[in-house]
């Protein structure tokens, strides 16, 4: 088991604590070793495939499940592990994929339920305050068969907002919504959680949904957390292959270290600490590489797809290997064009070409 220390002297002590969480479904391991913690005010965002484990996580934080081995502790009191606390008394609120609201009160009647140790008068107060902060103070009065999606997602944030709680989990809140309400419903999220000062723990399987929203981001696979940091970090320096692959569009070049540096078809890369002779694999993002029309180009033009402000091309290079270059506009490049591929940035990330998918 993970020793449990405490935050390091200096450090504000983390709102919510994981240490070590393990849990098994039959013969699945969910979750195996889960160490982190997130800050008060902070957004957490935990982000992987399907079955990663990442709900897993958040009802275990929640209450709604068990862990098999470790704790969890929120505001430094240890709720779930060597000790039990209800879910009901953790002072959690929680948005489901789902909005689940009373099919029998009213908008306002929703987020008032919630509400204890209040007289009506506060309420309704705290009821009508809480609307109003999600856009949605025009819906008071009506029934939840009478919204629409996104106003179902706006009143049940609202419902879970307006105890003021110590940590709010939000699971694939916004997943149900057609994709221009969603772009707009997490930029209205993460406004939301820090005008409430909010520490919030969002779990979702898309990427760019993971960026919008979070200050730090968790990239689990098969119940290991593998990397978790800031999202501009994630996307220019993952720790491991997995990682970069996962998160944004990515190819790999073949390569061998020589000279302190990985040599592949692209050119040569810095890679220090490698040793001599190394075979290694080259992460280039689409944004990474031009690609420029030559009559004796080496690569090839092979895909297309016009995205409006930019267009992704598929290239072959003389290997064979197939790498994406993203380029502003529309360079007017046919398939079949006869090109020249180079790398624009020194931004590269280099594995040794054993670093495969987590295990």
């Amino acid at each position: 088991m993970v020793a449990h220390a405490r935050e390091t002297e200096g450090v504000p002590e983390a709102r919510v604590r994981l240490v070590g969480i393990s849990k098994r479904f039959g013969t699945v391991q969910a979750l195996s070793g889960l160490t982190l913690s997130v800050q008060a005010g902070e957004i957490l965002v935990l982000l992987g495939p399907s079955g990663c484990g990442k709900t897993t996580a958040l009802r275990i934080v929640a209450g709604l499940e068990h862990p098999d081995e470790g704790w969890v502790e929120l505001a430094g009191q240890v709720v779930a592990g060597p000790r039990w606390v209800p879910p009901e008394a953790r002072g959690v609120g929680m948005v489901f994929q789902e909005p689940s609201l009373f099919p029998h009160l009213t908008v306002l009647q929703n987020v008032a339920f919630g509400l204890r140790g209040m007289s009506r008068a506060e309420r309704l107060r705290r009821a009508h305050e809480i609307l109003d902060r999600v856009g949605a103070g025009e819906l008071a009065g009506r029934f939840p068969h009478e919204l629409s999606g996104g106003e179902q997602q706006r009143v049940a944030l609202a419902r879970a907002l307006a105890p003021r709680p110590s940590v709010v989990l939000l699971d694939e809140p916004l997943s149900s919504l057609d994709p221009e309400l969603r772009r707009r419903m997490r930029e209205e999220l993460r406004r939301l959680l820090k005008v409430e000062g909010s520490t919030a723990i969002v779990v979702t399987h898309d990427q760019e949904e993971a960026f919008a929203l979070a200050d730090r981001i968790g990239v689990l696979s098969r119940g290991r957390l593998w990397q978790v940091g800031p999202p501009e970090e994630i996307y220019h320096a993952p720790a491991c292959r997995f990682v970069a692959d996962f998160v944004g569009e990515a190819d790999f070049l073949p390569g061998r270290v020589r000279d302190h540096v990985a040599r592949t078809e692209l050119g040569d890369f810095p890679c220090n600490g490698l040793p001599e002779g190394a075979l290694v694999e080259v992460m280039v993002r689409p944004a990474d590489l031009a690609v420029e029309p030559d009559a004796d180009g080496p690569a090839m033009v092979v895909g297309r797809r016009f995205r409006g402000p930019e267009t992704l091309y598929e290239v072959r290079l003389a290997s064979g290997r197939v790498v994406r270059c993203r380029v502003s506009g529309d360079a007017g490049l046919k398939l079949g064009t006869r090109v020249r591929v180079r790398a624009t940035t020194p931004r590269v990330v280099v594995f040794p070409a054993e670093a495969g998918e987590p295990g």
